[in-house]
């Protein structure tokens, strides 16, 4: 499972030209899913996300967490996430999750932001998306739940 953490000072999403989601300071993360992933690559990048220290501190430190600023979450499925480019010029997706099981594992993903304390907003899964946002810092991350030790 792989995720891109950015911190903003808000975000939202648009599905048909309505919106359907939007926080104000926190955390949008785009969240793909592979064929290999599982409820224990959910949780451990849902408690890795909700605790990464990337929001500044009084004397302006990156030391503060989701946890700890009572900020929200935008979680938006992408698939893209997962395309290999080593080969040729188009994007190969083999290795994405198909719904019937990306879908339970990012609704899991979701529940346990949820369980930690955190407001979650989402966007539509399969749907053709317009997220906006302002970037803060900018600090963007990536976690891949298959890289960690």
């Amino acid at each position: 499972m792989r995720a891109v953490i950015q911190r903003v000072s808000r975000a939202r999403v648009h599905v048909n030209d309505q919106q359907i989601a939007q926080i104000a300071e926190g955390l949008l993360i785009l969240l793909g899913i592979e064929k290999q992933d599982s409820m224990a690559d959910a949780e451990y990048l849902a408690v890795k996300s909700a605790g990464l220290r990337i929001f500044k501190d009084d004397t302006d430190k990156m030391n503060l967490s989701l946890l700890d600023t009572g900020g929200a979450a935008l979680i938006v499925s992408q698939f893209t996430l997962l395309g290999d480019c080593r080969k040729g010029r188009r994007p190969g997706f083999s290795q994405a999750a198909l719904p019937a099981q990306a879908i339970p594992l990012y609704q899991h993903f979701i529940e346990q932001l949820r369980q930690l304390g955190i407001q979650v907003e989402t966007g539509q899964f399969q749907a053709d998306m317009q997220v906006e946002l302002i970037n803060d810092g900018p600090v963007t991350l990536l976690l891949d739940s298959q890289k960690h030790s």
